[in-house]
């Protein structure tokens, strides 16, 4: 444990808190502490910011009761920066998304990736992951969990797909189905079952 006097706020008595996911290691969103926050933080063990915008303190979770459970603060090698790893209690960001950070502005090659072979290209990813991969991924915190969370995930994703299409926003709608996708692929590769079965059941039915 440090002294809170010795980190390094700025000149308006802040410092950056990246929140992030305890289990899986998604970043959820970045927020600015005072030390009073911090304070707060520590002794409730509950997110405490401070607002630029609205220049007042704000537990976060006290209006949506998303709040977040502290695991551990951590401060960066020059003081100014701290990462903090929660245990989110619903989703993070106002929007209702798990994080704050799902809009992509980015991905190394993503230009190149023809629409036809997505499916094919994500399913052999999830099974390196599974198989291959021993990294800290949302992916390999699935595995690990057992089939279980993934059911859990697979039925949250759903109602989420229902959530979205009531609010009729057709970008909500585009975002969830693909998380439902992701997870359903997540569940198909735990059961070992191919995408060409899938495929030749959807053949068999459209026929």
């Amino acid at each position: 444990m440090i002294d809170i006097n010795s980190l390094k706020f700025n000149n308006n008595g802040l410092i950056p808190a990246i929140i992030q996911d305890f289990n899986n290691k998604e970043v959820l969103m970045l927020g600015y502490m005072n030390k009073k926050s911090l304070k707060l933080t520590i002794e409730s063990g509950k997110t405490w910011f401070y607002s630029r915008s609205r220049q007042k303190l704000w537990n976060k979770g006290e209006t949506s009761g998303n709040f977040h459970e502290v695991m551990s603060i951590k401060h960066d090698c020059d003081m100014d920066c701290l990462l903090v790893e929660v245990i989110p209690n619903g989703p993070t960001c106002h929007t209702g998304n798990y994080s704050c950070f799902y809009k992509r502005v980015y991905n190394k090659d993503i230009e190149n990736i023809e629409e036809d072979k997505i499916f094919d290209l994500l399913y052999t990813r999830i099974v390196d992951r599974k198989k291959f991969s021993k990294d800290n991924s949302y992916t390999r915190y699935l595995f690990n969990s057992g089939v279980d969370k993934i059911l859990k995930k697979v039925g949250e994703e759903a109602s989420e797909v229902i959530i979205a299409a009531k609010n009729d926003s057709k970008e909500e709608v585009i975002y969830e189905v693909v998380d439902l996708i992701y997870h359903l692929m997540v569940l198909l590769v735990e059961k070992d079952i191919i995408l060409s079965d899938i495929k030749r059941e959807m053949i068999n039915r459209y026929r």
